[in-house]
């Protein structure tokens, strides 16, 4: 199944909030400050990977368009959050959950929440990907990568 819709904008990347707070992020000892790189990761989505990313998802995700339309109206594409993950050298994400007290959400049943945060994932882990894979120079220095 395909979705064809107009791709929206980027999420601006809210923080500083802290990327040991989620599922799968290894907190270090001892913290130097917001390594999250939040700005450059948002300049990156920016110049082209949320685009790339988006289609390659829309191409295979199974969210119908009434879905879809629900996730914009309860803005839950602006509230993914991508972070540089320094304990594991790439790149996190966080994808939001439905809240099931929203005007917009009241239609849905448990399965279709399901489906979505589902999809939703899928969408973060494909940024995630397309971020690390063609848009941060892995031959770069810093942590690896290089973030110019």
């Amino acid at each position: 199944m395909s979705l064809d819709v107009e791709i929206p904008d980027p999420p601006t990347l809210h923080g500083p909030q802290n990327p040991s707070d989620y599922d799968a992020v290894d907190e270090p000892e001892e913290w130097t400050g917001d390594e999250a790189r939040r700005e450059e990761l948002a300049g990156l989505l920016e110049a082209g990977a949320w685009e790339d990313a988006f289609e390659e998802w829309a191409t295979d995700t199974y969210l119908t368009d009434g879905e879809f339309r629900t996730v914009r109206e309860l803005g839950l594409l602006e509230s993914f959050d991508f972070y540089w993950n320094q304990s594991a050298s790439d790149v996190g994400y966080r994808s939001p959950p439905v809240p099931t007290d929203a005007e917009g959400a009241a239609d849905l049943d448990d399965n279709d929440i399901e489906d979505i945060e589902e999809e939703l994932d899928s969408l973060g882990r494909i940024v995630s990907d397309v971020l690390e894979s063609d848009y941060i120079d892995s031959d770069g220095n810093e942590f690896g990568y290089s973030w110019e």
